[in-house]
């Protein structure tokens, strides 16, 4: 069930390196399924990793701007 969660969400988060680097996309997805898995386990390893994709594009921007 684990191993089933973990390739789902490896999955989405490279289905979802369409719009942006790679390397955004990926760390996004990695450090929202780090902390969703201490938080609420594989769901929410799964969900992290997921919404870790997608906002890492945007929060890299923000953080950008606002260090100039």
């Amino acid at each position: 069930m684990k191993t089933s969660s973990l390739a789902a969400a490896a999955l989405a988060a490279l289905s979802l390196t369409a719009c942006t680097t790679l390397e955004q996309r990926v760390s996004g997805a990695a450090v929202g399924a780090g902390t969703g898995a201490v938080v609420a386990g594989p769901v929410g390893a799964v969900v992290g990793g997921a919404a870790g994709a997608v906002t890492a594009p945007t929060v890299v921007r923000t953080t950008r701007r606002a260090t100039r």
